[in-house]
């Protein structure tokens, strides 16, 4: 039986259901154990966490059940009965510091998700409820700020944030299409689950620092249906998930894999899924390549006909602009800005950070400009390669302070 206690009636030998409070406001990166640590014990004493949810039936009891404590429901533990409120809009400078802390925790857990995989446990997706909806709620409150930071991963870490960048994404563009907050979540889960498989691939085929083989191609190519295997077995894994772990590499014109599927055969949500994968792993650093401009990366995304669907593709642009937040551009001034943050009505005028003079080819004193206020008479001309112009630190340019340090 599920019942809510104080953190004071806490003792060693009960199952942790649930945790009360925000996912980032307690020390566990799972919300479901059996508590038999007393290191562990005194960290959630100290965490400021007011309650939790016990199972009695899975471990010890209270002495005296609180009168009041009514259990949850099934469906109030399922993807769908996450909260439907969308949270306050905050501004990126102030969304970026919560950000930070999501993606430095989220990396715990996504590689303690991958460990387990790999070592043949079954993955109980209940578990990764509390990390979707602290990522949802940032993207609901700022759009830009933790879907662009989640980008700036290192090669070593590529295959955890990877996971974090495509459920965040996956929630920014269900948001485009209309979908209500649910529904969203459910696209995050399934982001987050998508590449599942690859935490059985060959690391020396995963992590090689170089073009794979044909042999080592063919290898990679099985990872969606090992990954959709592992999410038949785990616990709990909704059909969102099921779908695009399977299916992400999937092309409207057939030519994706594992099973070549077409037109009305894709839903959409493998739809989804193949923009927001293809869209984070050509604007991350990998161990083979860096990372490409996030506007030369949407540009790129563009042209290539019959990988994307066009009507998904619109949306996914829409959520992230036609610069995205940390893009180069050059200005009709002559300046050289990078994008802080999108105008929602106007894609083609965000708010920049203006920083070189390419008159002079020297800085400036940076500067904010929002080219969609009525007073700009400033545009963006085009996009620019910041190896070209030899900046290693442009995204140090939009976040600000040591927000990037802290979200690793």
């Amino acid at each position: 039986m599920l019942k809510k206690i104080t953190v004071d009636q806490v003792r060693i030998g009960m199952h942790i259901h649930k945790l009360e409070g925000a996912w980032l406001s307690h020390p566990f990166w799972k919300t479901r154990f059996v508590l038999d640590d007393p290191a562990d014990l005194q960290r959630l004493r100290d965490s400021g966490v007011p309650a939790v949810w016990i199972d009695d039936a899975l471990g010890l009891d209270v002495a005296t059940p609180e009168p009041d404590a009514s259990p949850p429901t099934a469906a109030t533990r399922s993807v769908s009965a996450l909260p439907a409120s969308l949270p306050d809009p905050k501004t990126l400078r102030d969304e970026l510091e919560q950000a930070a802390a999501i993606c430095k925790k989220s990396r715990v857990a996504v590689m303690q998700m991958f460990a387990e995989a790999r070592l043949g446990k079954a993955v109980d997706t209940e578990q990764c409820l509390p990390l979707v909806d602290e990522i949802a709620d940032s993207v609901f409150r700022n759009p830009g700020a933790l879907v662009s930071l989640a980008r700036l991963k290192t090669a070593d870490d590529y295959s955890y944030m990877h996971s974090l960048a495509v459920c965040a994404l996956m929630v920014s563009l269900a948001r485009a299409l209309g979908q209500d907050a649910a529904a969203c979540r459910e696209a995050g889960l399934a982001g987050l689950l998508h590449d599942l498989g690859k935490a059985v691939m060959p690391p020396e085929v995963l992590n090689k620092p170089g073009r794979l083989t044909e042999a080592e191609y063919a290898i990679m190519k099985t990872h969606p249906v090992r990954g959709h295997e592992m999410l038949t077995e785990a616990r709990g894994a909704p059909e969102a998930a099921l779908e695009v772990c399977l299916h992400h590499h999937e092309r409207p014109d057939g030519r994706g894999y594992p099973h070549g599927l077409s037109g009305e055969r894709l839903t959409l949500l493998a739809r989804m899924g193949a923009v927001c994968d293809v869209y984070d792993a050509i604007t991350s650093n990998r161990p083979y390549k860096t990372g490409w401009d996030p506007a030369e990366s949407i540009a790129l995304m563009a042209s290539w006909k019959g990988q994307f669907d066009p009507a998904v593709f619109k949306a996914f642009v829409r959520s992230l602009g036609i610069y995205p937040t940390g893009s180069l551009v050059r200005l009709a001034s002559g300046k050289l800005a990078v994008v802080l943050e999108q105008n929602e009505h106007d894609l083609t005028s965000p708010v920049v950070k203006v920083f070189f003079s390419v008159t002079s080819n020297m800085g400036v004193s940076p500067r904010r400009l929002d080219l969609a206020h009525p007073g700009c008479n400033d545009r963006i001309v085009g996009r620019e390669d910041p190896a070209k112009w030899g900046f290693r630190q442009i995204d140090e340019l939009w976040v600000e302070g040591d927000v990037l340090r802290r979200s690793r």
